[in-house]
């Protein structure tokens, strides 16, 4: 795996791992009771974004970490998941 490689994955588990932690334990405007006129009674009063980001960089790199060791040492191979047989060595077809 290349560094470009490496970088992808590891932005593809922050993003993805960003998205599942935003909506925990979000506090909103309805919620708060607290709604600004103009705005919708579900928009955010308190979401305390540093604090997901920093847990989502944590939660990303220790899933970037095992799926990046997996890769590198080869523990699951193409074929290991190829159900057709479309990339063993030995198939002629």
């Amino acid at each position: 795996m290349g560094i470009t490689s490496a970088l992808v994955l590891y932005a593809v588990f922050w993003f993805l791992t960003f998205l599942v932690v935003i909506p925990i334990r979000l506090q909103t405007q309805g919620d708060v009771g607290e709604v600004v006129p103009g705005t919708h009674a579900g928009a955010p009063q308190i979401h305390n974004l540093r604090k997901k980001a920093l847990i989502t960089t944590v939660i990303a790199a220790i899933l970037w970490v095992i799926v990046a060791t997996i890769i590198l040492t080869g523990m699951i191979t193409l074929e290991d998941i190829d159900l057709f047989h479309r990339w063993n060595s030995d198939y002629s077809g």
